[in-house]
């Protein structure tokens, strides 16, 4: 395996814009806890991104796609997910009967994971391209979107009707197994589409 190389040089430049957005989202946002829950892993990922930059870099698809779906959660926390603008333009303009916006958060939710347990597992295991790669990617994705439904339960025991906004259900029954259902089609399409991308960057980069 040839010597790793460094973090791209573009990469401060996503940190500072990701920081810009956060703080941005910050500012009034609808519902100050809801904005709390859904910003939090972006919070969280921050100071991790950073400490690991050197010892574990990843690939730059991967950095990216992080940046992107931190930008869905922050646009989703600033609003709440049942009440971002584009979702409503998208809803007049299909005459949909909802504001569909947590479901595009749902697919990333399952898009943007894969990709990550993609990279994490073919260098730390022996696992290779391939169907057993392609099913414990899945079913990792599948484990996280299900705990996370887990969250949005506790919140709800633990915080009452002060978290229907973080829900954000809309008055759908299987609001729950819609967003268990879009983050499986996440992950499917995420490896799918940019499997063969993903493994030569890891290639070319030096990193299997």
């Amino acid at each position: 395996m040839t010597e790793p190389k460094k973090s791209p040089t573009w990469l401060p430049v996503l940190l500072v814009l990701w920081v810009a957005a956060l703080a941005a989202s910050a500012f009034g946002p609808s519902d100050l806890l809801t904005w709390f829950l859904e910003t939090a892993p972006v919070m969280f990922a921050i100071p991790l991104l950073v400490m690991t930059r050197r010892r574990f870099p990843l690939t730059p698809l991967l950095y990216v796609l992080i940046f992107l779906h931190g930008l869905i959660l922050m646009l989703g926390g600033a609003y709440t997910y049942a009440e971002v603008p584009p979702g409503f333009w998208v809803r007049d303009a299909l005459g949909l009967e909802r504001n569909h916006y947590d479901r595009l958060g749902h697919f990333a939710q399952g898009f943007v994971p894969a990709i990550l347990a993609r990279e994490i597992l073919m260098r730390t295991s022996p696992l290779k391209p391939g169907a057993w790669l392609f099913v414990l990617v899945t079913s990792v994705c599948l484990a996280f979107s299900a705990f996370y439904e887990l969250i949005e339960w506790w919140s709800a025991v633990a915080l009452g009707q002060g978290a229907d906004a973080f829900l954000g259900t809309q008055g759908d029954q299987w609001d729950t197994q819609w967003d268990m259902f879009l983050a499986l089609i996440g992950a499917v399409t995420a490896q799918l589409t940019l499997g063969h991308v993903h493994t030569r960057q890891m290639r070319a980069r030096g990193l299997l």
